[in-house]
């Protein structure tokens, strides 16, 4: 049993990882050279469809193969006792207010910083080399809808639920399952860079902070869709006023690389 899951992480990890240091920095290079909207929209169309069948199909089997380990991942990892101690103190009444205190500091350093510096292109925080992925036309803008829908779901699915009860499967620890899958969750944006890839592994481990305490794989499948639609949908629209232009010429934004590493 231990060895099939072990076979299945590793052509899972090379799938990823060789799919992203190798085709999806290939592609993502030609891609920044494109200059009309037909020829994005085109690999847009083309990476939401990749991006949909292929991590859905490896999220099938992983969870497949490891459904019994899913309850008893995220257990194990909660009698780590840092986190059963976080897990304590939010628990109650405290525990609720923290929520929403939360809740709202987050809709705010989403939207404020898109909100105040809407004349300052340069300015919006970004982490790692996403320029080219903000849509600049109309016609992109719902591609950045449903790849941020997507990767919501499907990445959250694979990488805070699956993966980790892969992982606690081999190694039979919690903690190391999901710190291994956020890891790996960081490799698949190797075509971002150095930022990008610290970025996202900073995110995962926070995501899987999230849902450890929650117990909600649909709340933190509604947090990854928040932020990425922030990238490809509200800084389009409030900074780049995308939805005034459908013009077949575009050209990269001017979006700086942060001083701080935000979100994502």
């Amino acid at each position: 049993m231990q060895l099939a899951l072990i076979s299945l992480f590793f052509v899972i990890a090379v799938v990823l990882v060789v799919r992203a240091a190798r085709r999806d920095r290939v592609e993502y290079r030609e891609f920044k050279k494109l200059t009309t909207t037909s020829d994005r929209q085109r690999v847009f169309g083309k990476w939401l469809r990749e991006s949909f069948f292929i991590f859905g199909g490896l999220t099938a089997a992983v969870l497949l193969a490891s459904w019994q380990f899913v309850p008893l991942a995220a257990t194990d990892a909660l009698d780590w006792p840092p986190l059963a101690w976080l897990k304590g103190l939010f628990a109650g009444g405290f525990g609720v207010g923290f929520a929403i205190g939360a809740s709202i500091v987050f809709v705010l350093l989403l939207l404020l910083p898109v909100i105040l510096l809407r004349t300052q292109v340069g300015d919006i925080p970004t982490v790692g080399d996403i320029g080219s992925l903000l849509p600049r036309t109309r016609g992109e803008l719902f591609y950045g809808f449903g790849l941020s829908l997507n990767a919501g779901l499907v990445e959250e699915l694979l990488f805070r639920l699956g993966m980790p009860a892969l992982l606690f499967g081999i190694t039979g620890n919690g903690v190391v399952a999901f710190l291994l899958a956020s890891v790996l969750f960081g490799l698949l944006h190797l075509y971002q860079k150095v930022w990008g890839v610290l970025g996202a592994t900073l995110l995962g481990l926070a995501l899987s902070l999230l849902f450890l305490m929650t117990g909600s794989i649909w709340i933190v499948i509604i947090v990854h869709a928040l932020i990425d639609l922030r990238s490809l949908v509200l800084i389009p629209l409030v900074v780049g006023k995308v939805w005034s232009k459908n013009d077949t010429a575009v050209s990269e934004p001017a979006v700086s690389e942060p001083v701080v590493p935000p979100l994502r």
